[in-house]
């Protein structure tokens, strides 16, 4: 029996990515291709490395060679993954794949807290992630990495020079909280809150990054208008607990994003403080404040819920000593956290395949 790349390829054809609903062949994703007899071999590069259906994609390429190809066929696949992007390259950012806006419409629902685990979480799944902590009026990144008193460094790059993000954890940072007296307000007007903002992406060197988090302040205002006309967004996910009041707030957060003068994606919805569980009962979920408030709100906006994660007193507790939950490895939390952060990097590849190439917000108000 002999068996041909192009007998392979016809067998991969029937292997579908569930998220994109077209075959790996098609998508380009089989490289690599070895065939040696009943010997067959190649790589499968999915768009994350965060992909939640990797097993899956795996398992099924495996069943359709051996289906059409024949039970005595040896198949050997490689994983890996390439993250896709659809920004455009240019001046600002040029080595940065994916920026993900994280907002919410009120303060106080957790949004640092979930934009921390966020991107720490990638970096665990195998993704290069920086932070921008863009919240100017109160910052607090610093705090949950840990580096207070570290500082950025800096260099020279073609004449100009260029901020070096801190990192810890995995995460190149940048915050407001570096260049300000942690112990004073931060009393800025709009113009001055906004040029920070754009001097943090324009005026540092990032280098190559899969994602690019950004924690927005609470709220609709100068910054959010300011960032989707700087930098081109690959999405924005929201933020919110499961009070009527706290989704009301949310709701308005999407609208914004949706508005057509700024036409972000919404990749989805995620509910912070969902629901409580006993140390020793965590087979139990209490709903302290509500229940599946956010599940109705994703359901009536036509938009993913990317996670639910527990009100767990840890969580505050590990944010504040700055090692975020993410790290406890194999806790409720930490599983919330890793099984939201698959789920946001598959809506942004998702989104990458289905729009077009974007540019830079052109908003005028």
């Amino acid at each position: 029996m002999k068996i041909t790349k192009e007998q392979v390829l016809e067998a991969l054809k029937h292997v579908e990515d569930p998220d994109l609903k077209k075959d790996l062949v098609t998508l380009g994703m089989i490289k690599d291709l070895v065939v040696d007899e009943v010997n067959v071999s190649f790589t499968v590069v999915l768009t994350t490395p965060a992909c939640p259906m990797k097993e899956l994609i795996h398992k099924n390429c495996v069943n359709a060679i051996l289906e059409h190809l024949g039970e005595e066929v040896i198949v050997n696949v490689k994983m890996t993954s390439d993250v896709s992007s659809r920004k455009n390259s240019g001046p600002m950012l040029p080595g940065v794949k994916n920026i993900i806006g994280v907002a919410s419409g009120k303060g106080g629902v957790g949004k640092s807290t979930v934009a921390s685990n966020l991107a720490i979480a990638l970096v665990k799944l195998g993704a290069s992630v920086g932070l921008v902590d863009a919240d100017i009026y109160g910052p607090s990144q610093t705090i949950m990495f840990d580096v207070v008193y570290e500082r950025p460094g800096t260099k020279d790059v073609d004449g100009k020079n260029m901020i070096i993000p801190v990192e810890n954890y995995g995460v190149k940072l940048l915050s407001i909280g570096f260049f300000a007296d942690t112990s004073q307000a931060i009393v800025w007007r709009g113009p001055m809150a906004s040029k920070a903002l754009v001097q943090m992406f324009q005026d540092a060197d990032w280098g190559e990054l899969d994602y690019l988090i950004i924690d927005l302040p609470p709220g609709t205002g100068d910054i959010h208008l300011t960032l989707v006309g700087a930098v081109p967004l690959t999405g924005v996910v929201i933020v919110s607990t499961p009070q009527l009041v706290a989704l009301a707030d949310a709701k308005k957060g999407v609208g914004m994003f949706q508005l057509p003068a700024i036409n972000v994606p919404v990749l989805g919805i995620i509910e912070n403080m969902s629901y409580f569980s006993p140390p020793d009962q965590q087979d139990k979920k209490y709903y302290i404040f509500r229940k599946d408030g956010a599940k109705n709100l994703a359901k009536e906006l036509d938009v993913p819920l990317l996670g639910e994660i527990p009100l767990v007193q840890s969580i505050c507790e590990a944010g504040d000593a700055g090692r975020p939950s993410v790290l406890q490895n194999d806790t409720p939390q930490a599983i919330a956290y890793m099984e939201m952060a698959k789920k946001v990097a598959q809506q942004v590849s998702i989104q990458n395949a289905k729009v077009p190439i974007v540019k830079v917000a052109d908003v005028k108000w």
